[in-house]
């Protein structure tokens, strides 16, 4: 009996005096607390977000779609921040045990503030979209890139002095250290600044074709902070610096509005000058009356000069359309008039050749 009684007293001490000085009754009490604040955020995901989703979708603006998806996660968080919160402040903690739990709320507080404000940048680059005159959809992305990176830095800071850490000496090491990383990272801030002008000056957007002769051809699929990938025609995947954009000439293949055609067309010697001139007047009036070529920009075609084995004629035009497919056709069928043009006018076209003459002795 003795025994029980002494099990009993201290079954009873340790109850009372529990973990860190919190009696087990409090524990429980709290650990209830947090469970039913975690229900809650059951309901919270299952009720309350999805009823916003569905009110979302009824609209055609993505602005609120984009808003309720951003706030799914603090949305999931706050009940934890509230269950720590109340579950805290009914259990007795000691001075010192009640500062590390403050912090702790601080903290977790810290945290839900500063990620409700990295998610509301999301819905934001839907208000600047509004700006792609001003500011190309890529370089949007760079900024909300930026603005989300700085912000998770400013959380951090915050959290750190939350628990006496001193960001200021921190920085001013890392500023010595910058010195020596931006001394052997050139390349690195170079092909930054070049990716930042090639956005600014909308050089090229994603799904662009572009060429830059003796380095890449293909279409833009990402525009990098430090390179852009394009898929070159093969299926290929090419990674290029962005610096090469900003230090050589870039040609956007997708923003040509009327494709050249740019032909020397070689004659025989033997063709009469009343041939050259009917074939070259049938050449210039079929262009002039085709509704495929862009007059107003310029239609050239004149007996170039004598070459070495033919007698050349000039051909410039421009297409009206801006498709590539289209172009070829509209080459291919000038091409079929112009040798129509030529065998009507019995005339023909040269090839390089050589005349050889043997002297007899």
């Amino acid at each position: 009996m003795e025994v029980l009684n002494n099990f009993k007293s201290l079954f009873l001490s340790v109850w009372e005096k529990g973990i860190l000085g919190i009696d087990f009754f409090q524990i429980l009490v709290g650990l209830g607390i947090f469970l039913l604040f975690l229900v809650f955020r059951g309901l919270i995901s299952r009720l309350i977000i999805k009823k916003l989703e569905i009110i979302s979708k009824r609209t055609t603006n993505k602005l609120d779609d984009t808003f309720v998806k951003s706030m799914m996660g603090p949305a999931r968080f706050l009940p934890i921040v509230l269950g720590v919160f109340f579950a805290s402040y009914y259990m007795s903690f000691s001075d010192d045990m009640r500062d590390f739990v403050d912090n702790l709320n601080r903290t977790l507080i810290t945290i839900l503030i500063f990620w409700i404000i990295h998610q509301i940048i999301e819905p934001i680059s839907y208000i600047l979209s509004g700006l792609d005159k001003i500011l190309t959809r890529e370089l949007i992305g760079w900024i909300i890139k930026s603005l989300k990176i700085l912000i998770f830095i400013l959380g951090a800071a915050a959290v750190l002095e939350l628990w006496g850490i001193k960001i200021g000496p921190i920085i001013a090491g890392l500023g010595l250290f910058g010195v020596a990383v931006a001394l052997g990272a050139q390349d690195l801030f170079k092909n930054l600044i070049s990716g930042i002008l090639v956005l600014v000056e909308k050089r090229f957007r994603m799904g662009d074709w572009i060429r830059v002769d003796g380095i890449i051809e293909g279409v833009v699929e990402k525009i990098g902070f430090r390179s852009t990938v394009i898929r070159k025609f093969d299926k290929s995947l090419a990674i290029i610096p962005n610096f090469q954009f900003a230090e050589n000439a870039v040609i956007n293949v997708s923003q040509t509005t009327n494709w050249l055609i740019s032909w020397i067309i070689t004659l025989q010697y033997d063709t009469t000058v009343d041939q050259l001139k009917t074939i070259r007047n049938q050449i210039e009036e079929h262009i002039n009356k085709s509704e495929d070529f862009d007059q107003s920009i310029g239609v050239a075609v004149r007996v170039d000069k004598f070459a070495d084995s033919s007698i050349d004629m000039y051909v410039r035009c421009f297409s009206k359309t801006n498709s590539w497919n289209e172009w070829l056709k509209v080459k291919e069928n000038l091409a079929l008039s112009i040798k129509q043009i030529v065998e009507t006018n019995k005339a023909s076209f040269a090839f390089p050749s050589q005349s050889i003459y043997v002297e007899k002795k």
